[in-house]
């Protein structure tokens, strides 16, 4: 299924997500890396037409598509991966707007605050995991997944922004039993292993500024 071209700057940031999906649902895709030099000169044919002028931009056929979570909301649909009903539905969603929460705190410290700030913001973190913890427990005594019975497009953002911090540090999951041992599970998802042992993902940086 899909044929999709992912427009990012060189590295995993927002866009990393989208290659997970991808990935595990055995779908192509192909990634259109711009640097941040040609971006900021406008040497971009489809900047002026960004509707936000962001990226990531996903592109399938004549179709494109901005903003990382809307675009994961549509994989999600097109793939199946928005729960059976509902309120599964609705407690995935729930679930990806907490992730951003805990995201965008994560980007204003490695962007703002990295050298002052890591060490509070590597403190804090519990308090930042255990809802996650927690609705993991709730939900077939957390053996499974983040909700329901099946994968959602969810999971893939959850297992990122986990290794993500894993990276940052490593011991952040050791009171956390069922959120590491579900990063474990999820990782270990045959498509999805291939493509996280791949070159291109060890060779791509976190974030931009190098920091991690």
């Amino acid at each position: 299924m899909g044929n999709y071209v992912i427009s990012y700057f060189p590295m995993r940031g927002r866009a990393e997500v989208m290659r997970f999906l991808l990935s595990d649902q055995g779908s192509h895709w192909t990634d259109e890396e711009i640097s941040s030099q040609k971006w900021a000169a406008g040497e971009v044919d489809f900047k002026e037409t960004a509707v936000f002028g962001q990226m990531p931009r996903l592109k399938e056929g004549d179709f494109c598509l901005y903003q990382s979570g809307a675009i994961m909301r549509y994989l999600g649909r097109k793939h199946g991966l928005c729960g059976r009903n509902d309120k599964e539905a609705a407690l995935i969603d729930m679930t990806s707007d907490g992730l951003d929460d805990l995201r965008t705190g994560y980007l204003r410290m490695i962007y703002l605050d990295y050298d002052n700030g890591k060490e509070k913001y590597i403190e804090n973190l519990p308090k930042q995991f255990a809802p996650f913890e927690k609705l993991l427990s709730q939900n077939n005594k957390g053996s499974g997944f983040i909700v329901g019975s099946k994968i959602s497009y969810v999971d893939y953002c959850l297992l990122d922004i986990l290794q993500t911090h894993l990276v940052l540090a490593p011991d952040c999951l050791k009171d956390f039993p069922l959120l590491a041992a579900y990063v474990d599970r999820i990782a270990s998802r045959p498509k999805l292993k291939v493509y996280l042992e791949s070159k291109a993902r060890k060779n791509r940086p976190i974030n931009s500024n190098g920091k991690q």
